[in-house]
């Protein structure tokens, strides 16, 4: 495990031979969600020793219709992110789509994460950068896991080597995605630790409804074949009642699944090592 991660998880008992989560609902919908979610799935990690980062989005920029949910405000929801980092002392991820949220964003959270239609927006990359924090970058659904290596040496040139790139699925005909396991080692060669986004690459995306579709009946398959092919990290959006989330509801993981999934994933990690 890179040193940026170990200084990340410094606190949290873990065997460092295990991969570590990226777990939480897709956004802030309100503080009682992201604290049960948060509370929750920290116990469950705790208990498995899977180092543990909570993700929820504080807006939502990238939807399919112009009356999707988009967040409660900015500032409202980042408060709540601040707040599972300071009572529950978790490491916190959220999304920016814009060279001005990098600092505001920094402020709250441990990560910041680039969407994967920005992942070749230079004036982004370096203003994440240049805020000192760790650095995700999410595979655009239209380059391959070789071609992220330009993504990766920006933020460097920028002066911050913490750099993580996440796998997401690549662009299968209008409506689908899937997922090219290659590219885990692929972005590895690169000198940052890989994650699987489970979630987000079982999207069926532009559905002519207006509310993106998925297939959250293979999350188990796609997290099993991740952490097979030596995936460092696993990226997984759950909710306790998917039908209602207010974003990605037809991909996300129902909470209370999501424990025996890890034990499974579990089982193959100590396999592989």
């Amino acid at each position: 495990m890179q040193q940026f991660l170990k200084d990340l998880f410094e606190g949290q008992s873990y065997d460092e031979t295990n991969f570590f989560l990226l777990a939480g609902p897709c956004v802030v919908e309100s503080e009682e969600l992201v604290m049960e979610v948060a509370e929750k799935t920290a116990g469950i990690c705790k208990n498995l020793g899977i180092p543990y980062v909570f993700k929820a989005s504080y807006r939502k920029a990238n939807r399919t219709s112009a009356g999707s949910f988009t967040g409660l405000g900015d500032e409202a929801a980042l408060k709540i992110l601040g707040k599972v980092k300071k009572q529950l002392g978790l490491p916190v991820v959220s999304d920016i789509h814009a060279h001005e949220e990098a600092a505001m964003a920094a402020a709250y959270v441990d990560i910041l994460q680039i969407p994967a239609f920005l992942c070749r927006q230079t004036d982004l990359l370096i203003a994440a950068a240049q805020t000192g924090k760790i650095v995700n970058v999410k595979k655009g659904q239209f380059l391959s896991g070789q071609s992220m290596k330009f993504a990766a040496e920006k933020i460097r040139q920028a002066g911050n080597d913490q750099v993580i790139l996440t796998e997401r699925g690549t662009t299968f005909g209008y409506q689908d995605l899937v997922v090219d396991y290659r590219n885990i080692p692929w972005m590895q060669e690169h000198g940052a630790p890989v994650v699987m986004d489970v979630t987000h690459s079982l999207q069926q995306p532009n559905q002519t409804s207006g509310v993106t579709g998925g297939n959250p009946q293979l999350i188990s398959t796609i997290a099993k074949a991740a952490i097979a092919t030596g995936a460092d990290g696993l990226f997984i959006e759950t909710h306790p009642n998917p039908a209602v989330a207010k974003s990605d509801g037809a991909n996300m993981l129902q909470l209370d699944l999501l424990e025996p999934l890890l034990e499974q994933v579990l089982k193959i990690r100590k396999a592989v090592i």
